[in-house]
């Protein structure tokens, strides 16, 4: 019984002291996120170096191509910023790209539509108690497992460049 005291006494003794050393790479914020829609990739950079990668993206339904309009399923391609969070999400997390850019909304207004916008990064919707819904089902954002958007909801500051490509 002493044994067992001292035990759990030391023990939580250790809880309690200070973390020596560089925090494990996984718990650092990022600050550059490259997203490849062919090979449905999401690369976390820090200082120039790669950290941390996700596969099996999930896209708009219309994944091919550059999201020009409202309603077109497509996930937008260029250099974007995180520009928001959102923790009362539909989908488990989000954190909201910035599309449309200036490019994006002169584009649309030169065809006389809507360039739509709300392209997030997010996980499954709340409705799904657990797993992943099948293929491509979102209106452009790009969705995740709802553990790996726990995991960018910690990783990525609001400011962080993305870069979205084909």
């Amino acid at each position: 019984m002493i044994r067992a005291f001292a035990l759990l006494a030391t023990l939580a003794l250790a809880a309690c002291a200070p973390v020596q050393g560089p925090l494990p790479a996984s718990t650092l914020p990022v600050d550059f996120l490259l997203v490849d829609k062919s090979d449905r990739t999401l690369k976390l950079f820090r200082n120039g170096e790669e950290v941390k990668s996700y596969v099996g993206l999930q896209f708009g339904a219309s994944p091919a191509g550059h999201k020009q309009f409202e309603g077109d399923e497509r996930t937008p391609e260029g250099l974007y910023t995180i520009d928001t969070r959102n923790p009362a999400s539909s989908y488990h997390l989000s954190l909201r790209v910035s599309y449309p850019n200036a490019a994006d909304r002169a584009f649309a207004e030169r065809e006389g539509r809507d360039p739509g916008g709300d392209i997030f990064l997010h996980g499954q919707p709340n409705w799904l108690p657990s797993g992943r819904m099948v293929g491509d089902w979102t209106d452009g954002c790009i969705a995740f497992t709802n553990a790996e958007m726990e995991e960018l909801w910690r990783l990525v500051p609001d400011g962080t460049p993305i870069e979205i490509r084909l």
